[in-house]
């Protein structure tokens, strides 16, 4: 079975790679992540249904080939997602709506925010350093406009509005 690395998949490599399970190949956390990893695999016909294991706390199913697949996306991630593309936004995308968050300050973040992470987004040009165990993004517009068409979780966040009247308030004032 060859597998090809798609903008869609490498949403779920993102929703995976920070939540992964250790029994098979699936999530950890709560309800509202799960229904999104399980949703995302019934999208792009990883599993059938009934393959889907589930309890409170994870959703899982066996496949060794999308499992191998997976981890050796993780394992080239710097490598593979070092363009500013739609691969890139889409596994950021996913990796955002696995770990990231947007504090009452306006803060960007990652949790569990390792230097494989720090070193991809440098490359990508939003730079990132640790404080208070979260890697933080340091250009979050930049950062936010960039995954905003493939995020899932945080699509109504009031930051997406504020980077979208960004966006047209530059054009208006490029236009005129």
């Amino acid at each position: 079975m060859k597998i090809k690395l798609t903008p869609e998949l490498a949403y779920a490599i993102g929703l995976w790679r920070k939540r992964r399970v250790f029994d098979g190949l699936g999530v950890y956390g709560d309800q509202e992540k799960l229904e999104l990893f399980s949703s995302v695999a019934l999208e792009l016909n990883l599993i059938t249904p009934d393959k889907i294991i589930s309890n409170e706390r994870q959703v899982f199913f066996y496949h060794s080939a999308y499992r191998k697949f997976f981890s050796d996306i993780e394992k080239e991630q710097i490598e593979r997602f070092k363009y500013l593309n739609e691969y890139a936004a889409s596994y950021l995308g996913g990796l955002f709506d696995s770990v990231g968050g947007i504090d009452e300050k306006g803060v960007v973040y990652l949790e569990k925010g390792n230097r494989q992470d720090e070193m991809l987004l440098f490359k990508l040009g939003f730079g990132a350093r640790k404080r208070e165990g979260r890697l933080v993004v340091e250009k979050p517009l930049a950062f936010l406009a960039f995954i905003k068409n493939y995020v899932r979780l945080f699509k109504g966040h009031k930051a997406f509005d504020y980077v979208m009247k960004g966006k047209k308030t530059k054009k208006n004032v490029e236009t005129n």
